[in-house]
């Protein structure tokens, strides 16, 4: 198994940014699928952006422009940088991946865009 740790969310104000990171306790070359998702309150766990085969990304329609994913594989680390946030991006934020056939998620980072 692996453990996903994420950090770097907070209250930002609309038009913000924010960085969030996903500290993995392996090597992110043996973890597949490794993304990012967000559950609102009341709303079911949605995909935000994942890295699919190879470096190739795939992003929500909703923050496409506006969030970049990319990863260190010297720290073993996966980052969302999140552009003019707006508040229907508030959310719990997971760091997901997938390692010997088992999805791992991290604890969830919450981030609020509010004014």
């Amino acid at each position: 198994q692996v453990q996903l740790v994420e950090s770097g969310g907070g209250l930002v104000q609309p038009g913000g940014s924010l960085r969030l990171s996903c500290a993995a306790s392996v090597s992110i070359f043996s973890i597949s699928r490794m993304g990012w998702y967000r559950q609102a309150p009341g709303k079911q766990r949605e995909s935000v952006a994942t890295f699919t085969s190879g470096s190739y990304t795939n992003y929500a329609d909703s923050v496409k422009g506006r969030f970049t994913i990319s990863r260190d594989n010297a720290k073993n680390t996966v980052y969302l940088q999140m552009n003019s946030l707006k508040p229907e991006d508030t959310a719990v934020y997971y760091c997901s991946g997938l390692l010997r056939g088992t999805t791992n998620w991290g604890q969830g980072t919450q981030v609020t865009v509010s004014s």
